[in-house]
């Protein structure tokens, strides 16, 4: 994506998100908004379950809510944690969002102040395998 993100509009979709976040066991409420390139913004929150790791991540239930209305691509995604470290998605959302996102797709971290850095999905999964490996592209 060579434009900028919505970010204001992603950060209000994830605090919205995080808001409704079921985590009763870690206390860790996280909240994540995508764009897609038609402008559409989707948004999930992670969702615990006492037999952990049966619990879904953020990033998991926006994807889930871009592909269940229609969507096949990100644009660009906001991760909204809690406490005072960065909240970047992990191992398997990173790849998770590189089923349906380009390398240079924005994936921004934020806290409950704003947004506290900026990165590509090519700096936080380089190298990485995704559809163009078989031969497919969404």
């Amino acid at each position: 994506m060579t434009d900028a993100p919505p970010v204001a509009a992603l950060f209000d979709a994830a605090v919205a998100a995080r808001a409704a976040a079921y985590a009763p066991y870690s206390r860790f409420r996280v909240g994540a908004a995508l764009a897609t390139p038609e402008g559409a913004i989707h948004a999930g929150c992670n969702v615990e379950n006492a037999a952990y790791p049966v619990g879904t991540c953020a990033e998991a239930g926006a994807i889930a809510a871009m592909v269940a209305a229609g969507g096949r691509r990100i644009a660009a995604i906001l991760v909204l944690g809690d406490g005072p470290a960065l909240c970047a998605p992990c191992g398997a959302c990173r790849q998770r969002l590189r089923e349906f996102a380009a390398d240079e797709t924005y994936v921004l971290v934020a806290g409950p102040e704003g947004v506290r850095a900026r990165f590509t999905l090519g700096e936080l999964l380089p190298a990485s395998f995704g559809p163009a490996n078989l031969g497919t592209q969404p």
